[in-house]
């Protein structure tokens, strides 16, 4: 009886679909659970700047604390309409996928102790 070798799916092998890659790169409940918490900030940001508070241009520093470091490195390039919200967009994308990795390496285990 001959074997015949298996073909790469679209699940386990390289070429993988990209839904499918970013499924497993932000597909993890904390790394979901830190995206909402971003979008949520933005629009209480967004919803408080346009108040007649004097403090409400302050507003928006909330979210890009909660997307720094990346926010941070994104927000010194030039200025373009948009530009803020690129910084968050990405910051929080970049966070996502590193709490992801975290959390799958943690549930994962340390492997065998030494």
């Amino acid at each position: 009886m001959t074997s015949t070798p298996k073909e790469p799916t679209a699940v386990t092998g390289p070429g993988r679909s990209l839904i499918s890659r970013l499924r497993h790169v932000f597909g993890d409940i904390a790394a979901l659970v830190y995206l909402g918490l971003v979008a949520a900030l933005v629009i209480w940001a967004y919803t408080a700047s346009t108040g007649e508070n004097e403090d409400a241009s302050f507003a928006g520093v909330i979210p890009l604390l909660a997307t720094a470091p990346v926010s941070f490195v994104l927000i010194v390039l030039p200025e373009f309409p948009g530009a803020f919200e690129l910084a968050l967009a990405v910051g929080a994308l970049a966070n996502a996928a590193v709490i992801g990795w975290c959390s799958r390496r943690l549930r994962r285990g340390g492997g065998e102790p030494r």
